[in-house]
């Protein structure tokens, strides 16, 4: 298992690049399109998956302690 610093600092990368699909998305979802569908779609995906692995990070670094 990874040491705790390491768990926070990727923690913290991948809230920033939650932040960034959040902001992407939003920006796509203000104005439609049928040919920005699949992007969006994939912003979702992408952002799903970070979700994820954020979540799954905290607990990780919980249990370290």
């Amino acid at each position: 298992m990874a040491d705790k610093a390491s768990l926070i600092a990727r923690k913290h990368e991948v809230i920033a690049q939650i932040a960034r699909v959040r902001r992407e998305l939003e920006r796509m979802r203000a104005h439609p399109t049928p040919k920005n569908k699949r992007k969006r779609e994939r912003l979702e995906r992408q952002l799903e998956q970070l979700m994820a692995e954020e979540y799954r990070l905290r607990l990780l670094i919980d249990r370290s302690r």
